[in-house]
C-alpha cells in the first residue's frame, strides 16, 4: 500500500527572482508536481511578460495566479512548516542543514501537515541568514564544491522530485499528530524575547540580532511544540509586562 501524501497546500516560495526564463520553469514544475500555489516575494523581473509564459507551458495558470509578497514574513505567515534551500557556502559556522531526504522523511513521520512551504533564495546570493531563520528546517542539495550553486529552477526540480519520491514511500509506523511551532509563533515570540533581554541588560541594541539568531536556531532544531512555545511566550509576555509597569511606580 502506497501512503497518501501526509501534507496538502504546498507552496513554493521564490524570493526575488531576477529571470523570467527562470521563474516560467518554476511554474512548469508546480504544473508537474501538483504544487497548490506559487509565492513570489519582490520579483527583481516581469514575471508576466512572454519569456515567462513560454517556459510555463500549462504552468501559465500558477504565473497568472502567483501571490506576489513585500518580504519573506508575509509570504511564509500562515504555514505551518516552512523548510528553506541553500546553496550558499558563506554562511555563519553555527549554521545548521540537514539532507533534503532526512528532512521530507521527517515530515512523513506525522498525520497531517496542512499549509507546507519551501523557500528558494535568489539566483546570485541565496538567502539572508535573517531570512534563513524562518524557517523550521533548512537543507542544501549536496554538488560540487568547486560549484555547489545551481540553477533556480533545476533546484526546484531536484526538490520537488525528492518530496514527490518520498511521499509516497510506506512507513510502517504510527505517525504523530503535527504539532510543532510555526514561523510566525517563533518569530513573534523573539521579538517579545528580545525586548526583554534588551530592557534587563543582556544585550545591547548593535549585537542583539546575532545573539537572538543563535538562540532562534537552537530553538528551531529542537522541533519545539505549539504548546511549549506558548509556554516560553506566556513567561516573557508576563515579565515584559511587569518590567513596563514597574519602570511607572
Amino acid at each position: 500500500m502506497i501512503l497518501e501524501k501526509n501534507f496538502s497546500n504546498l507552496k513554493v516560495i521564490l524570493v526575488e527572482p531576477n529571470g523570467p526564463l527562470n521563474v516560467g520553469s518554476v511554474a512548469r514544475l508546480c504544473s508537474n508536481f501538483e504544487v497548490d500555489e506559487l509565492r513570489i516575494v519582490s520579483p527583481k523581473c516581469n514575471i508576466f511578460c512572454l519569456e515567462a509564459k513560454k517556459m510555463a507551458l500549462k504552468g501559465q495558470k500558477f504565473l497568472e495566479h502567483c501571490k506576489i509578497f513585500d518580504n519573506l514574513e508575509e509570504a511564509v505567515f500562515d504555514c505551518d512548516l516552512v523548510l528553506a534551500s541553500c546553496g550558499r557556502i558563506d554562511v555563519s559556522k553555527d549554521a545548521f542543514f540537514e539532507s533534503s531526504e532526512d528532512i521530507f522523511n521527517w515530515t512523513l513521520s506525522f498525520k497531517k501537515i496542512n499549509n507546507l512551504a519551501i523557500i528558494f533564495g535568489r539566483e546570485d546570493r541565496g538567502l539572508t541568514n535573517s531570512e534563513l531563520l524562518l524557517a523550521n528546517k533548512t537543507f542544501n542539495i549536496p554538488t560540487s564544491q568547486n560549484n555547489p550553486s545551481l540553477n533556480l529552477s533545476h533546484a526546484v526540480s531536484i526538490v520537488l522530485y525528492e518530496l514527490s519520491k518520498s511521499s509516497r514511500r510506506n512507513f510502517n509506523k504510527d505517525l504523530e499528530v503535527f504539532n510543532l511551532a510555526s514561523s510566525k509563533q517563533i518569530h513573534d515570540s523573539f521579538l517579545e524575547i528580545e525586548e526583554m533581554l534588551l530592557s534587563v541588560g543582556y544585550l545591547l541594541k548593535h549585537t542583539s540580532r546575532a545573539k537572538i539568531s543563535k538562540f532562534k536556531k537552537y530553538i528551531s532544531r529542537a522541533n519545539t511544540s505549539m504548546h511549549e512555545m506558548n509556554v516560553l511566550r506566556g513567561i516573557v509576555h508576563q515579565i515584559n509586562w511587569f518590567l513596563r509597569n514597574s519602570k511607572r511606580n
